[in-house]
């Protein structure tokens, strides 16, 4: 009995130095925000905002946040649409339907995962610039949509594969059409699984900073990976205060989209489960 309350003990207290080293470089990015220039660049550790400003906010908002912001929603919006639509698609195929090829498909999904992207970014550059595409939303949510597809479709197989199609048959012998068993019966279950993935889409898209930088070079369409770069310059003192502002920014829309999904996602974690 003391074992296992010794034991418990320290995996709280295991747990909870795990939750603050995750959480205290968030507090001191947030911290560091509405802390002026001098307070930053001092001796004196600041653990709290006691010099509180909000001109770093002022100068990230108004040093070209609000177009770098319409670039990235763009550009994530589509690949998060794009992307969980075509994976979506491809995950029933791999998993409901039988075909010739079947598994070297699923394998060649699981290899193309492996291959870093950067290896092919001077073919993705020259075949943009062949299209025309370069310094465009399309262009670059072209990409992400390649880069994450592979990930995505192998996560709702997974998903779909946790669906029983009995549940189908049974719902198509009670009277429903195939169409509707499908979005009556099995969608419903596969919702959690849309909202993980998605998720995942949505960060990978949302803070991917090597293309967005070769691609899309002109000031006005870039995205906020590319424009917080814009503060480190090497002719100039970086303003700490300033670029911890505009990642304090760029973190928000993140912030924002998982409190919406949260409830989604907690529920995907028994989304394999059937009940009776």
């Amino acid at each position: 009995m003391k074992g296992s309350l010794l034991s418990r003990s320290l995996l709280n207290v295991a747990a909870v130095i795990v939750i603050v080293c995750s959480v205290f470089p968030v507090y001191w990015m947030v911290n560091t925000s509405f802390l002026p220039g001098s307070a930053v660049k001092s001796d004196t550790v600041h653990l709290w905002p006691d010099e509180f400003t909000l001109r770093n906010f002022t100068a990230a908002w108004n040093d070209g946040f609000v177009p770098a912001l319409k670039v990235s929603v763009s550009v994530t919006l589509i690949t998060l649409v794009v992307a969980l639509l075509f994976a979506f698609l491809a995950a029933l195929a791999l998993s409901r339907f039988q075909f010739r090829s079947r598994k070297s498909l699923i394998v060649l999904i699981l290899v193309i995962q492996m291959i870093p992207a950067e290896a092919m970014i001077i073919s993705t550059f020259r075949v943009l610039d062949g299209w025309h595409m370069l310094n465009t939303v399309i262009g670059l949510a072209a990409i992400y949509i390649a880069m994450v597809l592979p990930f995505t479709i192998w996560t709702l197989r997974g998903f779909v594969n946790g669906v029983p199609a009995d549940l189908e048959e049974a719902a198509m012998i009670d009277g429903c059409t195939r169409s509707g068993a499908f979005w009556r019966v099995t969608f419903p279950l596969l919702a959690p699984g849309l909202v993980a993935t998605g998720v995942f889409a949505f960060i990978q898209a949302w803070n991917e900073f090597v293309f967005a930088l070769v691609i899309m070079t002109r000031e006005e369409s870039q995205t906020l990976p590319i424009w917080l770069r814009s503060f480190l310059q090497a002719t100039k003192a970086t303003d700490w205060s300033v670029v911890m502002a505009g990642s304090t920014l760029m973190a928000l829309p993140v912030v924002v989209f998982f409190l919406i999904v949260q409830g989604r996602m907690t529920s995907s974690m028994t989304s394999g489960a059937v009940k009776g």
